[in-house]
């Protein structure tokens, strides 16, 4: 994983102000992204048509035409006809399966754009010239990457409509479900341990005549699910202060995905704070960090972690000032973190949701994120964080303690330059301090991960890319 990021913070009114009505101001008050490319002039086809590939086969997205992208000066489209006609032409001659977008003609301050809205849509789509193992795109941040064979294999899935703890776990004919936790699962589903019921939940799946256990069961429950996924452990690091430089304390879990939740809250629990409240008659409990949130956030981690990826696991590091959950997989395919939090769900993992939700574990389906959110509204931190970071997902918890640092000169510069709300470049900043863009870049990141800045960026390497001061230290 890049050590660069970049945030999708759930905008508060301090930072965005009043709403925009016009369709000019909604244009220009958004990035480049996972769902929005700005192209200057429709002369770079064979781009455009890997953008609503890869649009396609991701969540979706607007190409807007007629608009620089570095400047966004809006320049306007000539012989628009023309090229709305040529447009249309070569993405239905070029793409397999046919796709035919939504192409309008906009006209704003006299100047005529194109836009293509794209639909995500069940493929995979691919360039029909080359195939589609060499011709599949999808969308990472605000650019358009080639399909490698995991992904290949998820967009496969995604057509049949099969998740990937459906499928049968083949070679695992003899693996043993311990019967300790078979019966608290059929238990708290209010189920009989029937064949029928194993089906039901998606514990085993007939394949070739034969029942097998199902990639979601070994993974839930099976006593040697390391042997077939040695990927699945959940890696917990403390670390001292709020950078990785000192480890604090580090376990790995490797127990069933049932028992590991209550590991890494206990894991949690242990190393962060409780303050003490002293009233007249008792002493008053205040944790750092919601129950509710740490709880919700590690089961979204389980839940939607991709188990098809090797090589990499579901991540818990804990800081003085937040708590970092970072699972494998991004966000599902057709999903937006605008969906996610409007409580449009998409399982990764069905089988395990399903045994999740009967189990109790998950009170409804989409609620997980708004839970964290409205955990937050009552105490006196920063909102949680959402993050796509390429092919992971990160929430990132932050504590109640207010800060009480000492700060360095130039941070107490910085934050006195950004108390009025304002956005600043790294450049901009860099000459602030008076120093190199590179010595710049070190100290933004340590601020960062204290929680006193926030990164605003569209993608790692966005060129637009500004700080913020974080809302607990504006005026």
């Amino acid at each position: 994983m890049t050590s660069e990021y970049f945030r999708v913070k759930i905008p508060s009114k301090t930072h965005l102000g009043k709403a925009k009505d016009s369709i000019l101001d909604n244009i220009l008050s958004k990035e480049e992204g996972k769902t929005l490319e700005l192209k200057e002039n429709s002369k770079p086809i064979p781009q455009i048509i890997k953008t609503v590939i890869a649009f396609a086969n991701t969540a979706g997205g607007t190409i807007i035409i007629g608009i620089k992208d570095k400047t966004k000066e809006i320049i306007g489209v000539k012989n628009i006809l023309q090229e709305e006609e040529r447009l249309a032409n070569a993405i239905a001659d070029s793409l397999e399966p046919m796709l035919i977008p939504d192409i309008e003609i906009q006209n704003i301050r006299n100047r005529e754009l194109l836009m293509i809205k794209v639909p995500h849509l069940i493929g995979p789509y691919y360039l029909k010239s080359i195939g589609m193992e060499k011709g599949t795109y999808i969308r990472l941040g605000s650019t358009n990457r080639l399909a490698d064979t995991e992904t290949m294999e998820s967009l496969k899935r995604l057509s049949k409509n099969v998740s990937f703890d459906e499928l049968p776990c083949i070679g695992a004919r003899t693996v043993n479900f311990p019967e300790e936790s078979l019966s608290t699962i059929f238990h708290k589903a209010e189920l009989s341990k029937t064949k029928k019921n194993f089906k039901a939940l998606g514990l085993t799946v007939n394949h070739l005549g034969s029942d097998y256990p199902t990639n979601g069961g070994v993974l839930l429950i099976a006593d040697n699910r390391l042997d077939f996924f040695p990927d699945s452990t959940v890696r917990c690091v403390c670390f001292k202060g709020d950078d990785r430089d000192e480890v604090i304390d580090e376990k790995e879990i490797a127990v069933d995905l049932i028992s590991a939740v209550d590991q890494i809250l206990n894991f949690i629990e242990r190393h962060t704070s409780i303050t003490y409240k002293i009233g007249r008659k008792e002493r008053e409990e205040i944790a750092h960090y919601p129950e509710v949130a740490t709880r919700e956030a590690v089961i979204n981690a389980i839940v939607h972690t991709d188990y098809s990826m090797t090589g990499t696991s579901i991540q818990i590091a804990i800081f003085s000032n937040r708590i970092e959950i970072t699972n494998p997989g991004g966000l599902p395919y057709g999903q937006t973190l605008e969906y996610a939090m409007s409580g449009i769900s998409r399982m990764r993992n069905r089988v395990i949701g399903k045994v999740f939700r009967k189990m109790k574990l998950i009170e409804k389906l989409g609620s997980g994120l708004r839970r964290i959110f409205k955990a937050y509204t009552s105490i006196n931190a920063l909102s949680p964080v959402l993050e796509e970071l390429n092919n992971h997902f990160r929430i990132t918890l932050y504590s109640s303690v207010k800060p009480s640092k000492t700060f360095d000169p130039w941070e107490s510069l910085l934050i006195k330059k950004l108390s009025d709300g304002s956005k600043m470049s790294t450049k901009t900043i860099a000459e602030i301090w008076n120093v190199s863009d590179r010595t710049a870049r070190t100290r933004l990141k340590k601020m960062a991960n204290a929680g006193i800045v926030e990164r605003i960026a569209t993608a790692p390497q966005d060129p637009r890319a500004g700080y913020i001061l974080s809302e607990k230290y504006l005026r």
